[in-house]
């Protein structure tokens, strides 16, 4: 057992959850604390909807007084505290604490400002993704990260996985686009990070925070960054008739000098699946498909699109489709977009993993991949961000099957710890919350995780702020590898690098 652990255990949850529900009482209003199973089973989980827990209560808070005063009882108390945007988020990192308290920010949903001056905007945590670009709109801007969860996706979930987007490529990651983030430690403490400037004054703390998954402090407030709405944008539908020359073709891109607003990639099955939920006239014959944008002034969005084609050609492709206008643009990227919810359609479940490789090794990926399916028996669908090697693979798979979710867990990890082999990281966007935490003892050494677990020491000594995620113990990988060694992935107890 950790610190961590016997700093908040309980023999008798009933009774820890009539004395926390009564001191959250005392410092908010009735309606803004939920504690009977019926209201607490909505937040039992996030977009890992394999794995589900129920907490003590859920708050609600409306203001920054009341996030402080719930943190201040959870701290009094040593009840852990687990921050929740919209519950998009899909390594399971807002999945509560049995024994602690799921702190809702869904009310936190005002725009402050947008200044079109110096370009920023800035919005509480619980604002929609989307609803940024929409308010930026009347001035000729927009907020560049682009999650395909940005209709519902909350800014204080973005800077919590540091979320990309298919745009990702050119306009950078979510702590490319934020300036200054405002919030409270565990105790209660108001904190800055980062400053309305371009830099700041001491240690970037403010690239520490993004990405952190809520272990660090709760995010209330964020100033990000705008961008001018480019004049026109096309984008290319490359059709392959064979999955390694359209990772070969995405190397290509990169190597000619392009830089494209957005490159992704599927393969066959999941274009098949996407084509029928939103009919976006993809190529159903293709083994993979590639969409390929420029944006800018109109002629420097011909000079690109003509150069990509030519690169494309070149790297194999077999049919160039070039969006004729905005419409055809925005139906090309409805289906990349909605290639989760697609996948939902023709499976009980899927676990969507999130790692990186170098594009290079694109097209061994997908053949590692495809050994997968037939190792542990079940289906994976392949869409990638793949301008800058993040994969997402969907694993279908039936929840209600134990095999199955065993099968799963082990076809994840495996997708995972073959994208640490080829130079790649077990995560690009979505975080690791728990869904990779164990994937973590192969990427990282003992001591670069205690180099970790200090970081967060030195906010959240006591370890009360989303506990058990993203950071593995030494306990924690031991007993990975005997596991591994069990299955026969590998053949001594300690993991790599141990």
């Amino acid at each position: 057992m950790t610190s961590t652990d016997s700093a908040i255990a309980s023999p008798n949850r009933a009774a820890l959850q009539q004395q926390v529900v009564q001191a959250l009482l005392a410092v908010l209003p009735s309606d803004a604390v939920l504690y009977t199973p019926e209201d607490t089973t909505p937040y039992e989980c996030d977009g890992l909807t394999a794995y589900r827990q129920r907490p003590l209560a859920v708050c609600l808070p409306e203001t920054e007084q009341d996030v402080q005063a719930v943190l201040r009882t959870c701290k009094q108390l040593q009840v852990p505290v687990v921050a929740r945007g919209a519950g998009t988020g899909l390594s399971g990192g807002a999945m509560p604490h049995e024994l602690g308290v799921t702190l809702s920010m869904a009310r936190f949903n005002k725009i402050v400002s947008v200044d079109a001056h110096s370009r920023t905007a800035v919005v509480q945590c619980g604002v929609r993704n989307l609803a940024i670009s929409e308010a930026a709109a009347p001035y000729g801007l927009y907020y560049a990260p682009d999650p395909s969860s940005q209709i519902a996706c909350t800014i204080g979930g973005n800077v919590a996985e540091n979320s990309g987007g298919v745009h990702c490529l050119k306009y950078g990651l979510t702590v490319h686009n934020v300036l200054k983030v405002r919030g409270f430690t565990i105790e209660g403490e108001p904190v800055e990070f980062g400053s309305d400037a371009l830099d700041t004054a001491g240690y970037d703390l403010l690239a520490v925070l993004i990405g952190s998954e809520g272990m660090l402090a709760v995010t209330t407030e964020v100033t990000v960054k705008l961008v001018p709405k480019p004049q026109l944008a096309r984008c290319i539908m490359a059709s392959f008739d064979d999955v390694r020359k359209a990772g070969d073709a995405v190397a290509a891109v990169i190597a000619a000098g392009i830089i494209p607003a957005g490159l992704e990639m599927m393969d066959g099955p999941m274009t098949v699946a996407v084509e029928d939920f939103v009919h976006a006239d993809y190529d159903l014959s293709a083994a993979a498909i590639l969409l390929c944008e420029s944006d800018g002034t109109p002629e420097e969005v011909e000079e690109e699109i003509g150069r990509m084609s030519d690169v494309l050609r070149a790297a194999g492709a077999t049919a160039i489709t070039v969006s004729r206008d905005e419409a055809q643009r925005l139906k090309f990227w409805s289906g990349r977009k909605n290639a989760f919810p697609a996948s939902g359609r023709i499976s009980p479940d899927y676990m969507c993993m999130d790692s990186t490789i170098p594009r290079k090794r694109l097209a061994d990926i997908l053949q590692a991949i495809s050994e997968m399916e037939k190792k542990y028996a079940l289906r994976c669908l392949n869409v990638f961000h793949a301008g800058d090697g993040n994969l997402h693979p969907l694993i279908l798979f039936d929840a209600n099957d134990p095999d199955q979710l065993h099968r799963c867990e082990q076809f994840g990890a495996d997708i995972l710890e073959t994208s640490v082999a080829m130079g790649g990281t077990v995560t690009g966007e979505h975080g690791v919350g728990i869904e990779k935490v164990n994937s973590m003892c192969v990427q990282f050494s003992a001591e670069e995780n205690e180099q970790m677990f200090g970081v967060k020491r030195a906010f959240d000594p006591q370890g009360l702020l989303n506990p058990g995620k993203v950071i593995p113990t030494l306990h924690r990988c031991a007993e990975y590898g005997k596991m591994l060694v069990r299955a026969g992935q590998i053949k001594h107890p300690d993991l790599p690098r141990f």
